[in-house]
């Protein structure tokens, strides 16, 4: 699989940096920063995550004795953790390896100023939320909220492209917000033309691992929820595991046209009717201004072309301090979306899903979701 890397500075969404300077030397910096302050968070991890089980320990042994002595498998516990988050740490460190000249077009070396200091919680957040996306992905545990999220849109590509009366190499599909590609990939093994365009470069790093690394099935072994200490039926749920691959990335056809492209979707994507399917999944809400999207969705895909849409609208910058966002109800998005030259030809509310569950905890969210299949009109109107 390829990947490459769009010409703008890579920050995660919710923490951007404001630049005025257009000197494509700084904009370069600040990407080289950004990409070393990742790399840094990743490697972070294993310091992180002990510092906050040391502080279990330490409470532990400050209570009084006859109540340490009512908890005799508590400290085994803590070990059992300890481990989990090591074995995390050793999937992270093989990520992190794989980083070097990852982007075909372009070479992230060293920022100049270096990044040494400890991660904020902010990027420690991303690194947990990266873990957790392997299951939903790339695992057999996930295969009931992929099967929610993934399975309407590739139904609906394959009724509005059937692989019996179309050549599916040229039916070109994109996905925005692909997280660890694991959609994309779906799409490409039908036959299609499919890239995935990904902003963050913790999940960038991460589905390059997963796609060009791995060779085989359930080789590698992942502890999500270790970080998850409330809302545990049993400690055994904390120190669950899960194994990824649930299939061979690398077993994807070699004929396949298959890429990931990284970059902020309003930038990157510019060319006029150039798609025939836009797939979003949990992707709408992630934006600034919800109608820059739904422009852009318009203005890439070709007349008669298909957007296909499943998601919540859990606006990311809504009430986020130094941060600003238009935040619409999905009647005015569907409003817009119909002024912007589009026909809704399939529209599903309360469609169940959920985002990254863990199965065993106590306290699970779920998403009554909309779902729509939205056609570009074949003439202005």
């Amino acid at each position: 699989m390829s990947l490459s890397d769009s010409n703008h500075v890579h920050d995660e969404k919710r923490e951007q940096q404001n630049h005025t300077s257009t000197d494509q030397e700084d904009i370069e910096e600040q990407e080289r920063a950004h990409f070393q302050r990742v790399i840094n968070a990743l490697r972070f991890y294993r310091t992180h995550s002990v510092k906050r089980l040391l502080q279990s320990e330490k409470y532990f042994s400050e209570l009084p004795a006859h109540h340490r002595k009512l908890l005799p498998n508590f400290q085994e516990h803590l070990r059992n953790v300890k481990t989990a988050i090591e074995q995390n740490a050793e999937i992270i460190q093989l990520i992190v390896s794989n980083t070097d000249h990852m982007f075909e077009n372009k070479d992230h070396g060293p920022a100049k100023d270096g990044v040494t200091q400890p991660a904020g919680e902010f990027y420690m957040d991303k690194v947990k939320s990266t873990i957790k996306q392997f299951v939903r992905d790339w695992s057999e545990e996930g295969k009931e909220e992929r099967n929610a999220c993934y399975q309407p849109i590739i139904s609906e590509i394959l009724e509005r492209f059937p692989l019996d009366s179309c050549q599916a190499s040229e039916v070109s599909v994109l996905v925005p917000g692909a997280g660890l590609g694991r959609l994309a990939f779906e799409i490409a093994c039908l036959g299609y033309t499919c890239e995935g365009n990904e902003f963050s470069l913790f999940m960038l790093f991460a589905s390059n691992f997963v796609l060009n690394k791995c060779k085989d099935t359930d080789i590698y072994t992942l502890y999500p929820w270790v970080h998850q200490w409330c809302n545990n039926l049993s400690w055994s749920d904390q120190v669950h595991s899960v194994t990824f691959p649930d299939i061979n990335p690398s077993a994807l056809s070699p004929t396949a046209n298959f890429s990931m492209a990284a970059g902020d979707f309003l930038e990157v994507y510019t060319d006029p009717e150039r798609w025939d399917c836009v797939a979003t999944v949990f992707f709408l809400d992630t934006a600034h201004n919800i109608i820059a999207y739904i422009e852009t969705i318009w203005h890439i895909l070709k007349p008669g072309g298909y957007w296909i849409n499943l998601g919540p609208l859990l606006y990311h910058f809504a009430d986020m301090s130094n941060e600003s966002s238009v935040e619409l109800s999905y009647e005015e998005v569907r409003k817009i979306i119909t002024k912007f030259n589009f026909d809704i030809v399939k529209e599903v509310t309360h469609m169940r899903a959920s985002y990254t569950q863990n199965p065993r905890s106590m306290l699970r969210y779920e998403y009554d979701c909309v779902f729509f299949v939205a056609q570009k009109a074949l003439e202005p109107r």
